[in-house]
């Protein structure tokens, strides 16, 4: 049986008006800090990042001066031209905030718009695992491992090594990163998609 289009377009109002929305989406990319370089244990949450420079994102550390020039530029860079003679290496992002006791029973997801590249991101020395493409965003769901009203950390390891491009690509959470409050019935990202007529 066949449904008036005005019927199935009522139907359809109140079936979205009765779903949850999440409750909050949130632009994550202030109050990071960054270290250049290796920093063993910089995944645990008591690791010290004082010294580390403040940033927000995004940010890109291929751009920036080399240590001690007055250029980003590098002749024997390894990546050479392929990678604007611009160097990569390995660099560490941190960041401490706290999320409401209030929001406790809701979903938490933290997505990474992009990292390039070779990401692994711990939360509270936990492990969320690891994204090796640099060009493709990527989520994690963060409710189990994420403490409400006191202090997380979350800790982003970058390895851009190598001659791994064929083109510029820079180095680093070089677009934005949200953290996302999801009722506990939810479509997940990226859960919805269109099949072709036939």
């Amino acid at each position: 049986m066949k449904l008036p289009l005005t019927l199935l377009s009522l139907l359809l109002a109140m079936t979205l008006h009765a779903q949850p929305r999440p409750a909050k989406t949130t632009l994550f990319d202030a109050g990071w800090r960054f270290h250049r370089g290796g920093a063993q244990g910089a995944e645990k949450p008591t690791f010290d990042d004082k010294q580390w420079r403040p940033l927000d994102l995004p940010h890109d550390w291929s751009i920036e001066d080399m240590p001690g020039t007055a250029s980003p530029f590098n002749p024997d860079a390894i990546s050479q031209a392929n990678g604007g003679f611009t160097t990569g290496g390995t660099g560490w992002y941190r960041k401490t905030f706290v999320l409401p006791a209030a929001q406790k029973g809701q979903r938490i997801q933290l997505q990474f718009d992009g990292v390039y590249m070779n990401s692994q991101v711990w939360l509270n020395g936990k492990l969320l695992g690891a994204h090796p493409y640099g060009y493709t965003s990527f989520w994690y769901d963060i409710t189990d491992k994420v403490q409400f009203g006191t202090d997380n950390v979350v800790a982003v390891q970058v390895r851009n090594e190598g001659e791994n491009s064929r083109w510029y690509s820079g180095s680093g959470i070089y677009r934005h990163v949200w953290l996302t409050v999801l009722h506990p019935v939810h479509v997940e990202p990226w859960g919805l998609f269109s099949l072709p007529r036939k």
